[in-house]
């Protein structure tokens, strides 16, 4: 027996997993849309440098003779943040503005009128792991057809730049996600966690005792999967204590039996000695009915030493014989209506009818059916009361005009302590009746019900007579 609920660590429990999960998530497509955005500032700050790049050469077109001082050169160089501007035409290249000393680093070429989308993501997420004294090469339209303008950039500033950028990307991805994943997170554990951890707690306790249900546990309102089980869990704890204690209480009625059983067996042996004291007797009266009185006590005995067998959910083995259902009926009747000698009796089975069976079990069988219909047929109709026995293709009908089954007991019918219907009952006859049949290859049902009366067929094993 488990001691009840352990206490599950931070790392283990469902509630500190699904907020791992969600922030998981929200980096998750943050990551996925940072590198979109990376490659658009890097695409923006090309753009400016380009254009700065522009307006410098403009302002050297409008200078006398298109020359400037290498002064306001450096200056010009300065504003636009480039090393050297550079026009490209067909057969030439022209330098428009030059450094005071020649570039000398490594260099990286980006062509913009033949860099494709693969090309600015690959080179975007390249910039982070390149050397700090590497030189970009970039190639551009110029504002005059037919020319390209060329320049030269440090890569350092656009690398600190995208560095930044990261940086902000990041914690901003991090508040965010704390703070939606918070959220999703204290969402699930109310309307989730909390109700998984009360149904997991209830069937902890329910396997460590289920012969205790709190009736106190009210149904959830909730119509989705949660509610459902909540629901579902409530009436399985309630059916499965009600079996349990039911359980328990066989258990104690079997005990009772053993104690029974042993003080009936000896009764009956006394009245067996008896019944063989009656044999020497030469009164007919007596002859004829000591034959009974013997296959009596017989099945009695029988019975007794079967007893704690059923209480084991053990029916006895059924043995075959060939017997004479017309005689075996009779028998039956005399035993089942013993107190009710009012109620008219037919057996329509034909003389010499013979089927393969346990005598012991069909007798049985048969007189549980009798003595329910009896019982039934006598509080109803009183003198009025008829029970008959005809025969069917598969075997026998054991038919009565009593009031008819209610529909509870019609559904109950075959359970043990549920399908009787007369005061103070167990309802353990129909049960026996069945098993005892399908032991033998058979089987009892309900034909029909009503009014009119009751039918109820014992179907015989197909062994050959």
């Amino acid at each position: 027996m488990s001691e009840g609920p352990q206490r599950t660590g931070w790392q283990e429990s469902l509630s500190s997993r699904l907020l791992v999960l969600t922030i998981g998530a929200i980096l998750l497509i943050e990551l996925i849309i940072f590198v979109p955005s990376a490659v658009t500032r890097r695409d923006n700050w090309i753009d400016n440098r380009v254009q700065a790049a522009r307006i410098a050469a403009l302002a050297l077109e409008a200078a006398p003779s298109q020359r400037v001082s290498e002064e306001l050169s450096a200056d010009l160089l300065r504003n636009a943040e480039v090393l050297t501007v550079a026009e490209i035409g067909a057969d030439i290249r022209q330098l428009l503005l030059a450094p005071d000393e020649p570039v000398q680093a490594p260099m990286k070429t980006i062509d913009r009128t033949t860099e494709t989308v693969f090309d600015r993501y690959g080179h975007t997420i390249a910039t982070g792991f390149t050397p700090d004294n590497r030189i970009l090469r970039i190639v551009d339209e110029s504002n005059e057809d037919g020319f390209l303008i060329e320049i030269l950039v440090p890569e350092m500033p656009l690398k600190n730049d995208l560095t930044a950028f990261s940086h902000r990307i990041l914690l901003l991805s991090l508040l965010i996600s704390i703070s939606a994943g918070g959220l999703v997170y204290l969402v699930l554990l109310y309307f989730v966690v909390r109700p998984i951890q009360g149904v997991t707690a209830q069937i902890i306790q329910f396997r460590d005792d289920p012969s205790k249900m709190r009736s106190d546990r009210p149904q959830t309102d909730r119509r989705d999967e949660i509610g459902q089980a909540q629901n579902a869990l409530s009436e399985m704890e309630e059916v499965v204590s009600d079996a349990f204690r039911q359980r328990q209480r066989l258990a104690r009625l079997g005990e009772a039996v053993a104690k029974i059983n042993h003080d009936l067996r000896n009764s009956l042996s006394a009245a067996q000695l008896v019944s063989d004291g009656l044999s020497r007797s030469e009164d007919p009266r007596v002859q004829r009915a000591l034959p009974r009185l013997e296959r009596a006590l017989e099945r009695a005995i029988n019975l007794a030493q079967n007893t704690l067998q059923y209480g084991k959910a053990e029916t006895p083995k059924p043995v075959f014989q060939t017997v004479d259902l017309n005689t075996l009926v009779d028998e039956a009747a005399a035993e089942a209506m013993a107190g009710y000698s009012d109620i008219g009796f037919e057996n329509s089975v034909p003389v010499g009818t013979t089927s393969r069976v346990d005598p012991d079990h069909l007798h049985r069988i048969l007189t549980n059916l009798m003595r329910n219909s009896a019982q039934a047929t006598h509080e109803a109709r009183g003198e009025d009361s008829r029970i008959w026995i005809r025969p069917v293709e598969d075997g026998i009908c054991v038919c009565d005009n009593g009031p008819g089954l209610p529909e509870k007991a019609q559904t109950n019918l075959f359970k043990s302590f549920s399908g009787s219907t007369s005061k103070g009952g167990t309802g353990l006859g129909l049960t026996i009746a069945r098993d005892l049949a399908r032991v033998m290859g058979g089987d009892v049902s309900l034909g029909q019900t009503g009014p009119e009366g009751t039918t109820f067929i014992v179907s015989l094993p197909a062994v050959p007579a």
